[in-house]
């Protein structure tokens, strides 16, 4: 009765033009976009072994470097069986983490690696609605579409590729039925943390031989990473330093200065400015060594003091 009620709710709701939350709109895509019935008791369909092994392989890298941050989430979640759950953009779960005593219970879920949780397949669920809203979500218990799925708490949060694309979902999902809605919101937060330091990672795995400077220090949910050559031109962003910076909102970046991009002022202009870099790199090399500086370039003592004296550089 509480479940077709629930449908019932859900179906009244999501066609009600005065319903106007994001819970409302998402119900009303899985109903009407969709055409997904809330009273649908199937579980997700689930990848077969092979296609999950090559999603797996495509997202190699991400899943390299997201795993000690899903081990170090699932030690502080796992003991009040929480289920720690990676996705790619579409959806499917490429990698978990859980308890050997609360796997029976995910797994009758369809909580579970190949799994297709968008919410084109599952209507409202924190991995879908996290993926088609990119951003944070709760979805608790009954504000999941399906009635089947409304003994479950699902925090997710949106992992951003070094291309400022939509590139994971990262859920911890509850088996408990006590699971209360303020200890939902901690275990969000720590999910949002989480996320964002998989994003940071990825950044700089995607970008190994570039330095990265922090954009902006302005406090904000993600950190805000610019990739500088050794040029020094900028030429990956994270999705925050893309939006800090005025920059593309997605896809490869145009390479610029990184301190025209960081609003960094001096005197010099044009090639003045790439010469006293190259000096001040062979003094850094040399130790501040002037003679040493001078051979590494392949001019003279006092050229190189000459040069020095006329970029505002000292030395020994």
């Amino acid at each position: 009765m509480m479940q077709r009620s629930h449908a019932d709710l859900v179906a009244r709701q999501s066609q009600s033009p005065s319903a106007t939350t994001a819970l409302a709109a998402s119900w009303r895509r899985s109903l009407l976009k969709h055409g997904l019935d809330p009273a649908d008791r199937r579980r997700p369909d689930r990848l077969p072994h092979h296609e999950l092994a090559e999603r797996r392989q495509a997202h190699e890298r991400l899943l390299h470097v997201a795993a000690p941050q899903l081990d170090q989430l699932f030690n502080l979640v796992c003991l009040s069986g929480c289920n720690v759950l990676l996705t790619d953009a579409t959806g499917v779960v490429l990698d978990q983490r859980v308890n050997d005593a609360d796997a029976a219970q995910f797994r009758d879920w369809g909580l579970w690696q190949g799994a297709d949780w968008s919410e084109r397949s599952q209507g409202t669920n924190g991995i879908g609605t996290c993926l088609a809203d990119g951003r944070q979500v709760t979805i608790h218990r009954d504000e999941h579409f399906h009635t089947r799925n409304i003994g479950m708490s699902c925090m997710d949060a949106p992992i951003w590729g070094s291309d400022g694309r939509l590139v994971a979902a990262l859920d911890v999902s509850s088996a408990r039925a006590d699971q209360t809605e303020r200890y939902n919101r901690l275990i969000s937060a720590q999910v949002a943390q989480t996320a964002r330091a998989i994003e940071a990672v990825f950044f700089r795995a995607s970008f190994p031989d570039a330095r990265i400077l922090v954009a902006s220090d302005e406090p904000g949910e993600a950190a805000a990473l610019l990739a500088v050559d050794r040029d020094d031109l900028a030429i990956g962003a994270t999705r925050a330093a893309r939006r800090v910076l005025g920059l593309e909102r997605e896809g490869a970046l145009r390479p610029r200065p990184a301190a025209d991009l960081l609003g960094r002022q001096d005197d010099l202009a044009g090639f003045d400015k790439a010469e006293r870099a190259a000096v001040t790199r062979a003094l850094a090399r040399a130790e501040g060594n002037v003679s040493a500086a001078a051979r590494a370039l392949g001019i003279g003592r006092a050229t190189m003091y000459r040069r020095m004296a006329r970029l505002g550089l000292g030395g020994k």
